[in-house]
């Protein structure tokens, strides 16, 4: 039975551009996961398995290697295992087929599946770098909205010196009001009202 593999990272996605002459398979074997989960552990992996030790498996077609998975280790484990078994994994779009129509593995192949396999991982260690990322800015956003936190001590001078605070200070001496300086400084209402208090305290000595 020959067999086509398809994998999306979330349900929201959809996996038409990998079916490619999905008429020419007898089955189709979705899975809607991470590319870190180790294949054989996926639902469609598991799926997979099943009909190879039943021995109805005959080849595995895939869109490209990454779908297989993002962990080298794991993609080689993989194919070892297909090789074992003499069942060929032909990827689509790089036109490349681990065993040869005698089940004989393919030297060149291999070797191009092995860097293609490392570009994946290092794909998928910049993903995770970019969420780190982002996770890193939305706390210091969230920091930034929620202010200093608790227990923690800020003299007059350092509140004040900073650019958008001092800009603030100023355009309150000058008589502007609270909701226009806020405006103008790009600064929270409440943070503005905090450095009013300070002028007025200023203006009164």
């Amino acid at each position: 039975m020959n067999i086509l593999y398809t994998r999306v990272s979330t349900v929201d996605q959809k996996t038409d551009r990998q079916k490619v002459n999905e008429k020419d398979y007898e089955l189709v074997v979705e899975d809607k996961c991470s590319g870190a989960i180790p294949f054989f552990s996926r639902e469609g992996g598991k799926e997979i398995k099943k009909l190879i030790d039943n021995g109805i498996l005959t080849s595995l077609s895939v869109w490209q290697i990454d779908r297989l998975g993002r962990d080298l280790r794991d993609i080689i484990n993989v194919i070892f295992y297909f090789k074992e078994k003499q069942i060929p994994i032909i990827f689509i779009n790089q036109g490349l087929r681990t065993l040869d129509d005698e089940g004989k593995e393919n030297p060149i192949a291999k070797m191009i599946i092995s860097i293609l396999g490392v570009v994946g991982e290092m794909e998928k260690a910049q993903i995770r770098e970019r969420q780190m990322e982002g996770i890193r800015i939305a706390k210091l956003k969230k920091d930034v909205y929620l202010g200093r936190k608790p227990g923690s001590s800020e003299s007059v001078l350092q509140f004040l010196s900073k650019e958008k605070n001092k800009k603030a200070f100023e355009l309150l001496k000058k008589g502007y009001r609270v909701g226009e300086v806020a405006k103008l400084s790009d600064l929270h209402i409440n943070t503005v009202t905090k450095i009013n208090k300070i002028a007025n305290a200023d203006l009164n000595r």
